[in-house]
């Protein structure tokens, strides 16, 4: 019997595959467990229009960040923070006051989780990090630490 899979099941397959199993398995184990749906014609034009919807929303997305990263393209932001000697920080700089002075000085939101900061800012000075806005796309951010 041909099964459309509602969730992820081991040594089986993925969610929306299309799997042939026994017949006792389908309507025993997959169906009555609320694992899976028999493949009817129905199933398989809703299961098509479901894919169809999630590529159209996937590439929404991917243009929305190829966008934005073209927005904070040779973008610079600056922070004012407390130094002592030799313009050495009091801590280092976090990806969340990057996210809050992206925010106030360009007016865009980001998440500040999706901030990479290969080295830690810890003093004054120009610094390059990269904000992972899409699986495929990631813009670079001028980070600019000035002392208060």
């Amino acid at each position: 019997m041909k099964v459309i899979l509602l969730a992820d099941v081991k040594a089986l397959g993925k969610k929306d595959d299309i799997v042939d199993v026994a017949d006792g398995y389908a309507k025993n184990g997959l169906i009555g467990k609320k694992l899976a749906v028999e493949a009817t014609p129905k199933a398989l034009n809703d299961l098509k229009l479901k894919k169809q919807n999630n590529d159209k929303v996937a590439a929404e997305n991917l243009a929305n960040a190829k966008k934005l990263k073209d927005e904070l393209k040779d973008k610079t932001v600056t922070l004012k923070i407390k130094c002592g000697e030799g313009g050495k920080t009091f801590g280092s700089v976090t990806g969340k006051e990057i996210s809050e002075e992206v925010k106030s000085q360009l007016g865009i939101e980001i998440d500040k989780k999706k901030i990479v900061i290969n080295d830690a800012i810890k003093s004054v000075g120009e610094y390059e990090v990269t904000y992972k806005i899409h699986p495929e796309v990631a813009a670079k951010i001028k980070v600019k630490v000035e002392e208060l």
